[in-house]
């Protein structure tokens, strides 16, 4: 997949090596719906909202779902390295703050 955006993109890399890159991140995550062994496995990478191109740990990451950052492909979903970094940008009170698992649950 082309990555059309930096602020939103994300990545799998498997065991072997394979990497997988998604436009958004809500993209990774339906990809994962059925395949836990993947999720266990591979390395989940999501880009940092805040710093374009720089990569930070899916599985720790801090996740808001808002209108205020759209996304490319239209889940309004956007990674942070924590909780509080997205509550320091997101300032909309209909805004949705999701773990990893939160997040994954949310969107499957």
């Amino acid at each position: 997949m082309t990555i059309v955006t930096k602020t939103h993109a994300a990545q799998m890399v498997t065991q072997k090596g394979k990497q997988f890159k998604f436009d958004a991140i809500e993209c990774m995550i339906r990809f994962l719906e059925d395949k836990q062994d993947l999720i266990e496995n591979s390395n989940l990478l999501i880009t940092n909202y805040r710093k374009p191109g720089v990569m930070t740990d899916a599985k720790s990451a801090s996740y808001t779902i808002s209108e205020q950052i759209t996304s490319p492909m239209g889940a309004n979903l956007t990674g942070f390295d924590s909780l509080e970094e997205a509550k320091s940008i997101i300032n909309d009170g209909s805004a949705q703050f999701y773990d990893w698992n939160g997040i994954f649950k949310k969107l499957n």
